[in-house]
């Protein structure tokens, strides 16, 4: 080989050399350009993302709830009632009622409400029930008691 061709080699290799270095260290390992990334990376994603991240509900179980007879108790929207000891009437506003989930009936305003009924209110529109005596109701979700 003649000067000129080694010189052409040693300067093409330099080149070669430079780029692959410069190339390699231009990027943050997890950048967009370095999409590679470790396990370990991903985990701690993860968990930043699902701190924040709660039930979904206002109440993720039943709550014991006294109500005094002649109050109400309404439901807000996908709230579920159990009544546990007493006796109560529907309350419901227009022509729907509440859903009895555990007979799957509509349960319509002023009829008797049965113990240990699941009972769904759909809409935050004034549906609950009325305590024809003391009562104690379990309840999951918003609520209040007039």
């Amino acid at each position: 080989m003649n000067k000129a061709n080694v010189a052409v080699l040693i300067v093409a290799l330099a080149l070669i050399v430079t780029t692959v270095a410069v190339g390699a260290a231009g990027y943050e390992p997890g950048s967009a350009e370095d999409p590679v990334v470790t396990k370990s990376y991903v985990d701690s994603q993860i968990a930043a993302a699902l701190k924040g991240v709660g039930t979904g509900g206002s109440s993720a179980t039943f709550k014991p709830v006294f109500v005094e007879a002649g109050k109400k108790l309404i439901g807000g929207e996908g709230t579920e009632l159990i009544l546990r000891s007493g006796s109560a009437l529907a309350v419901a506003s227009g022509q729907d009622g509440l859903s009895d989930v555990t007979e799957g009936k509509d349960l319509k305003g002023g009829f008797a409400v049965t113990r240990n009924h699941l009972l769904l209110i759909p809409r935050a529109d004034g549906r609950g029930i009325s305590a024809a005596e003391d009562i104690w109701v379990m309840v999951k979700g918003t609520y209040t008691i007039e």
